[in-house]
């Protein structure tokens, strides 16, 4: 079974007892951005069927402060979500320092590879990155290029 964030919220139409992939409320707010339910649900839409249904272990939607979106994996995880958004966020914000020292203006993904698992670390908007965990059978090729889509998609949904 495949499982996304656990917060469990009343939904106002069948009470209790549904997982919304949301932080905190049902409206999610980072500066002056908020995410309704439409769009959240429509996010996680997105991130299922072209990642994890493609055999991505885990993936996370994060702020930049590390406060976790929305968060899904493929049924198998015991992973931390809030300890490694937070880390997650506070190394995006180390590399993007390191760019600025060399004169880049950013680094806009990056990479980890393990010997099991590797890490993608792709920023979605000015405030927001997309994290995807998956297994040495996935090549990084194909991760690329549907966290790409997955990326404009999250846009499309956020310019509505």
């Amino acid at each position: 079974m495949k499982n996304s964030s656990r917060t469990l919220l009343p939904d106002t139409v069948g009470g209790f007892g549904k997982y919304i992939n949301i932080a905190w409320s049902s409206i999610f707010r980072y500066h002056y951005r908020m995410f309704n339910k439409e769009q959240l649900n429509a996010i996680d839409t997105i991130i299922k069927s072209h990642l994890i249904d493609a055999g991505v272990e885990n993936v996370i939607y994060i702020d930049m402060a590390g406060n976790s979106i929305t968060q899904h994996d493929n049924g198998n995880s015991t992973l931390d979500y809030m300890a490694f958004a937070a880390l997650a966020a506070g190394n995006f914000a180390a590399v993007d320092a390191m760019a600025k020292l060399i004169g880049e203006s950013e680094f806009s993904l990056l990479f980890h590879k393990g010997e099991k698992s590797s890490i993608h670390f792709s920023k979605v908007t000015e405030n927001t990155i997309l994290i995807t965990m998956f297994p040495k059978s996935i090549s990084l090729g194909i991760v690329r290029l549907k966290v790409s889509k997955v990326v404009t998609e999250i846009n499309e949904i956020c310019s509505a």
